[in-house]
């Protein structure tokens, strides 16, 4: 299995949780330095926690799954910085 594919399927034990608050997330790139940049969609994108639940709920779950990844990166919020 891929390291996109795993990603996806870390991913996947998460996106219920999201899509029930009218949001989403999907896989921008994996960096060579095991990155993983992340878009967050609909609500997510917006959402003043979006911060929280990309430490709390999608990198922990990525990095759980994927013990190769560094780090978890939404590119929405590093834009709006």
């Amino acid at each position: 299995m891929s390291l996109t594919e795993q990603v996806e399927q870390a991913l996947e034990t998460i996106r219920p949780y999201l899509i029930a608050d009218g949001g989403n997330v999907a896989i921008e790139e994996i960096t060579p330095e095991y990155v993983v940049k992340l878009r967050l969609l609909g609500n997510c994108g917006s959402c003043k926690m979006s911060f929280m639940t990309m430490k709390a709920g999608i990198e922990q779950a990525i990095m759980k799954a994927v013990p190769e990844i560094t780090s978890v990166v939404a590119v929405d919020l590093a834009e709006q910085d």
